[in-house]
C-alpha cells in the first residue's frame, strides 16, 4: 500500500494528470499504450452510440486485457470473462448501465456476470459515465488512507468512489473522478512506480 504525503495540490495533480500518457508508456507493457487509448479514447463513445447503452462480450474482454495490464494480470479471471455469453454481456450491461448515476447498483449488477468483480465493473461504468464513476484501481486506493486496507467489496468501493466523487468536485473546472483517479494514478508512477 502506497503511504500518502499531504494531500496534492490541483497544480500538481493536473501535472500528474497531463503526464498520464507517457506513465503508461513507461509501465513497459506490451500492449498497454494501445489498450489504454481504446479504453480512453474509442470505449466511451462506443457506449454512447448505443441504444440502450452497453457494451458487447468483446469490449469486455478487451477491456479487462486492459484492467489487468495496467494492474496485475489474472489470467483465471480473463478465462471467465472470456467464458459469458455475448447476449447476457449486452443485456447485463444495459441494465446495469440504465441504473446510472446510482453510485453502486451498475457496480453490484455488472459483477454478476463471470470474472467480474468490483474493479472491471468500475471500469465498464467509468467509460460510461467518468463524471461519477472512476476506474477501481489499488494504486489510487493507497492514496485514500482514511478508507483503510483495500477490499475488493462493492462497500469499499462505494467508499472509494465517494472520496474520488467528493475531491473532484472540490477541484471543479472539468475534473471527474475518472479524470481525478488517472491522475492519482500517475503521480505515483503506475504499478512500476516508473514517474
Amino acid at each position: 500500500m502506497t503511504t500518502r504525503s499531504p494531500e496534492p495540490t490541483a497544480a500538481r495533480l493536473r501535472a500528474a494528470l497531463e503526464r498520464y500518457d507517457d506513465v503508461i508508456a513507461a509501465q513497459g507493457v506490451a500492449r498497454l499504450p494501445e489498450l489504454d487509448r481504446w479504453y480512453q479514447d474509442e470505449l466511451p463513445a462506443a457506449i454512447a452510440a448505443r441504444d440502450p447503452a452497453h457494451v458487447t462480450h468483446a469490449e469486455l474482454v478487451k477491456l479487462t486485457e486492459w484492467k489487468m495490464a495496467r494492474g496485475v494480470w489474472r489470467a483465471p479471471n480473463l478465462v471467465l470473462v472470456r467464458g459469458n455469453e455475448a447476449r447476457l454481456v449486452e443485456k447485463t450491461s444495459a441494465e446495469a448501465l440504465a441504473t446510472s448515476p446510482h453510485p453502486t447498483a451498475p457496480i453490484k449488477m455488472l459483477a454478476t456476470l463471470a470474472g467480474v468483480g468490483p474493479a472491471t465493473a468500475s471500469a465498464v461504468a467509468a467509460a460510461y459515465a467518468p463524471d461519477v464513476y472512476p476506474f477501481f484501481d489499488e494504486l489510487v486506493a493507497g492514496q485514500l488512507p482514511e478508507l483503510g486496507k483495500v477490499a475488493w467489496t462493492l462497500g469499499y468501493y462505494a467508499k472509494y468512489a465517494a472520496a474520488l466523487r467528493e475531491r473532484a468536485a472540490t477541484l471543479g473546472g472539468d475534473w471527474t473522478p475518472a479524470a481525478l483517479e488517472r491522475a492519482l494514478w500517475s503521480l505515483v508512477g503506475g504499478k512500476t512506480g516508473a514517474a
